[in-house]
């Protein structure tokens, strides 16, 4: 009678699914920013100070 033992942990699939688990989170929060879901970008406020202690301010409008 022979004696066999199979160890198979089944590691290859543990890291398949890890891989696929952050593909699938890194989609989601780059389609949250894309989406307008929390973008932190403001539109920038532009101040030229002049020589003589002038200045000019304003909004910068976008397209």
């Amino acid at each position: 009678m022979s004696d066999q033992t199979q160890n198979s942990s089944g590691s290859g699939n543990g890291a398949l699914a890890f891989i696929l688990g952050g593909v699938v989170v890194a989609l989601a929060v780059l389609g949250w920013f894309v989406l307008g879901g929390g973008n932190p970008m403001d539109e920038p406020d532009v101040s030229i100070e002049l020589p003589g202690g002038g200045a000019i301010e304003g909004d910068i409008e976008g397209n």
